[in-house]
C-alpha cells in the first residue's frame, strides 16, 4: 500500500507540474510571439493550441522514450473521449453552447475522418513513423488552411478565436524566454513523474498502462482544456470552448500522436489489440453522435451536457469493473448495451429529427 500512495502522490504532482508547465509556456510563447509581431489570429490558432495540448505532448513522447507505448497511444484515445464527452459536456451544464462557426461546420466533419484515418492506421497494431510523419504534414496544412480561411469568415466566427492579451507584451523578450524554459522544464519534469507513477500504479494494481493511461493520465493531461472551455463558457464564449474541444482533440493526434510514432523509431508505435478493437472505435462514435446534436438546433443543451458526462461515468465504470468487480463486468455491459446505448440514440436522434422536420414544414 506505500508503493501505490507513492505512485499516486507521483501522480498527483506530475499533474499539477503540467498544468504549471503548459501555463508559463503559453505566457512566455505568446509574449515572445507578440514580441516578433506575429498576428494574434496566428497565435490564437497555433501557440495557444499547442500550449493547451503540451501536457499530452511531453507524456506522450516521455512514455514512448521509456517503452511504454501503451501508455502513449492511450493518453492520446483517453483524452479525445475525455475532451468530448467531458470537456464538452461540462461547459454545456455551465451555459448551453451555441454552436454558429464553422469550428463545427469544417473541423468536426476533419475530426471525424482524422480519427478514422488514425484507427485505419492502427488497425495493423502499428503506427509507423510513415504514417506519423504524414499526419505531421497534415497537421501543416490543416494550419495553413485554418489560417488562411478564417480571414474569410465573418466577425462572429472570428471571435470565436481565443482572445491574446496584449498585457504580456510588456514583460519584454527575457522574461519570455524565461518563462518558456521554465514552462519546457516543469512539463518535461513533471511528465517524467506521471509516466512513472502511472507504469508503478497499473503493476501494483496488476492492470494494463492502457488502462491507466484512458483513465487517470488522459483526465490528467486534459485539465488545461477542461479549465479553459468552462471559463470561455462562463464568459458566455461558447464557440470558443466547443473550438477548443476539437481543436485539442485534432492537436491529439495530429501532433502528439505522429510525434510519439516519430520518436518511437523504425519499429513504429506499437499499438494494443484492445484500443484498436474498443476504445478507438469509441473515440470515433463519440465525435460522430455529437454530429447530431450539432445538427439540430444549433446548440448542445444542458440536458444533452449531462448525458455526455454519464456516458463517460459508464466507461469509467466499465474500465473498473474488471479490477474491483470482474463478475459484474459482462451484467453491466449486457445493460449498457440493451438499455442506456438504445435510449441513448433516440435521446440524440429524436430531437434532430424534430428540429428538421419543423424546418421542413416552414419551408
Amino acid at each position: 500500500m506505500p508503493n501505490f500512495l507513492l505512485s499516486a502522490i507521483e501522480m498527483l504532482i506530475g499533474i499539477g507540474l503540467l498544468f504549471a508547465g503548459g501555463e508559463l509556456f503559453v505566457q512566455g510563447s505568446v509574449t515572445l510571439a507578440i514580441i516578433l509581431g506575429i498576428p494574434q489570429l496566428v497565435i490564437g490558432l497555433t501557440v495557444v493550441s499547442l500550449g493547451t495540448s503540451a501536457p499530452e505532448l511531453f507524456v506522450s513522447v516521455s512514455s514512448v522514450l521509456k517503452g511504454s507505448d501503451a501508455l502513449a497511444v492511450s493518453n492520446v484515445v483517453g483524452s479525445n473521449i475525455f475532451n468530448v464527452l467531458v470537456v464538452l459536456g461540462a461547459s454545456a451544464l455551465v451555459l448551453p453552447l451555441k454552436v454558429e462557426s464553422r469550428l463545427v461546420k469544417r473541423d468536426v466533419p476533419l475530426l471525424l475522418a482524422v480519427s478514422t484515418a488514425v484507427w485505419g492506421m492502427a488497425s495493423t497494431g502499428r503506427v509507423t513513423w510513415q504514417s506519423g510523419l504524414a499526419l505531421l504534414v497534415a497537421l501543416a496544412i490543416n494550419t495553413i488552411w485554418e489560417i488562411r480561411t478564417v480571414r474569410e469568415e465573418p466577425k462572429e466566427s472570428k471571435n470565436a478565436e481565443p482572445e491574446i492579451s496584449l498585457e504580456f507584451a510588456s514583460n519584454g523578450i527575457i522574461k519570455a524566454i524565461l518563462y518558456l524554459l521554465i514552462g519546457i522544464l516543469l512539463l518535461g519534469f513533471g511528465s517524467n513523474l506521471l509516466v512513472s507513477g502511472a507504469s508503478t500504479s497499473a503493476e501494483l494494481l496488476g492492470v494494463s498502462e492502457a488502462i491507466i493511461g484512458l483513465t487517470i493520465v488522459s483526465a490528467g493531461t486534459s485539465m488545461p482544456e477542461l479549465i479553459t472551455s468552462l471559463v470561455a463558457a462562463i464568459k458566455g464564449r461558447t464557440d470558443l470552448a466547443i473550438g477548443n474541444v476539437v481543436g485539442s482533440s485534432l492537436l491529439n493526434q495530429l501532433l502528439v500522436l505522429s510525434s510519439s510514432a516519430i520518436f518511437a523509431g523504425k519499429l513504429g508505435l506499437n499499438v494494443e489489440s484492445i484500443l484498436i478493437q474498443r476504445d478507438m472505435p469509441l473515440m470515433i462514435l463519440t465525435t460522430l453522435a455529437c454530429m447530431p446534436i450539432f445538427w439540430s438546433n444549433g446548440e448542445i443543451s444542458r440536458r444533452e451536457g449531462g448525458l455526455l458526462i454519464l456516458l463517460y461515468i459508464l466507461y469509467l465504470t466499465d474500465q473498473a469493473l474488471p479490477i474491483t468487480l470482474p463478475s459484474w463486468q459482462y451484467k453491466f455491459r449486457l445493460i449498457v448495451l440493451c438499455i442506456v446505448l438504445p435510449l441513448t440514440i433516440i435521446s440524440i436522434i429524436y430531437p434532430t429529427l424534430k428540429y428538421w422536420t419543423k424546418v421542413r414544414s416552414k419551408n
